[in-house]
């Protein structure tokens, strides 16, 4: 287990027989393993940086691991678990759908289907629902006293959009490293039994029963960080050095000067999760849109196009969007970026609202009062 110790500074945590964390990046669940599983009893896809899949690739590749664990939960349930010295983590219906194998409906592990396929249960977390409190402090912390009250782990992207979605009628879109492009769903929807791999959209559970509609891509800010990669390898290549936040600096530039680019990119590097195989492309090249500033403007204005087509201006609409609020680090410092948002969504888009899941998180806790 991990414990607790008196040091000069005060209780220090000290883990002890803990695994490396494998975070939702993880890629070592390819779609051929992916697609050898047992089909889960939930509305959310199977996809490699699951929780559920990730300890199905270490039952299947390595079971030996598994055999030293008594429990498993994502980071943020290590924490509360730590705080309030659970003997086994709890985890909120946020999180554990996006886990795999859990019914957001009736709020509960697939077992039936896990136990058949010889699945180490008793792996899984107890689930909560999101703004329940997991239990109270053990000892003062950083300032924090014993005894206060310790709510459940929350889903980071939730408490992001919670810390800044205040009317139904907005749409949050965020770009980031990634980015997602969110909608509020009425009172009372529920998700589809089954997943649709093929679907752009993934319900989140959100607080008080409601869900949220994502458009969650792969593909934002990391795009143009790998263009910039690319170009500063090219001049070093050319024997030249140039730091990679000047090339950033003038690309934004030069793509401010070209109000227009007939270029047409299709930024999916990293893929997406409900068409893994459709990688970039770039069509309708011609000769009097190759400088810096096309290339960029294409590039910026397919990022935020790719994300339109996962989640379509028709639906918005449908769904009484009246406007939508800008936020994340790459729409931040990226003019272009935001002058294609503006282009292609027929909304008021308004800046400056930070989605921070932190405020969040607090947020959610001091409303449950």
């Amino acid at each position: 287990g991990c414990t607790w110790r008196d040091c000069g500074t005060g209780p220090t945590f000290e883990p002890e027989e803990v695994s490396h964390l494998i975070t939702w990046q993880d890629g070592r669940c390819s779609p051929a393993f992916l697609s050898s599983l047992p089909l889960p009893q939930s509305h959310i896809s199977l996809a490699t940086g699951f929780g559920c899949a990730t300890v199905y690739w270490y039952l299947k590749k390595s079971p030996d691991f598994l055999k030293s664990y008594d429990a498993a939960g994502t980071i943020h349930d290590y924490v509360v678990a730590m705080l309030c010295d659970l003997k086994k983590p709890l985890m909120s219906v946020q999180n554990a759908a996006s886990w795999g194998y859990f019914n957001s409906r009736n709020k509960s592990w697939n077992t039936d289907i896990l136990k058949q396929s010889g699945f180490p249960i008793h792996l899984l977390p107890e689930v909560g629902d999101p703004g329940s409190i997991a239990g109270r402090t053990i000892c003062a912390w950083h300032g924090i006293p014993k005894g206060a009250k310790v709510g459940i782990a929350l889903g980071d992207f939730q408490c992001s959009v919670y810390s800044c979605l205040t009317e139904r009628t907005d749409a949050v879109l965020n770009i980031s490293t990634s980015a997602q492009l969110t909608i509020s769903m009425p009172p009372g929807f529920q998700p589809p039994e089954t997943p649709d791999p093929s679907s752009a959209i993934t319900y989140f559970p959100y607080f008080n029963g409601d869900y949220l509609a994502v458009a969650a891509s792969l593909n934002g800010g990391n795009v143009l960080a790998t263009f910039v990669d690319m170009v500063a390898r090219w001049t070093e290549e050319l024997g030249l050095q140039v730091q990679e936040s000047a090339i950033y600096t003038k690309i934004i530039k030069a793509a401010l000067a070209q109000n227009d680019s007939k270029l047409s990119v299709h930024p999916t590097i990293f893929g997406e999760r409900h068409v893994p195989e459709q990688l970039a492309s770039v069509t309708n090249i011609a000769v009097s849109d190759l400088s810096l500033g096309h290339v960029t403007r294409a590039l910026c204005r397919g990022i935020v196009e790719n994300l339109c087509s996962m989640l379509p201006v028709q639906r918005l609409m449908e769904t009484g969007v009246r406007r939508i609020l800008g936020s994340g680090s790459a729409l931040a410092r990226n003019e272009v970026l935001r002058q294609e948002v503006e282009r292609i969504f027929p909304f008021p888009v308004v800046y400056g609202k930070d989605v921070d899941a932190a405020v969040g998180a607090a947020m959610v806790m001091f409303h449950r009062k």
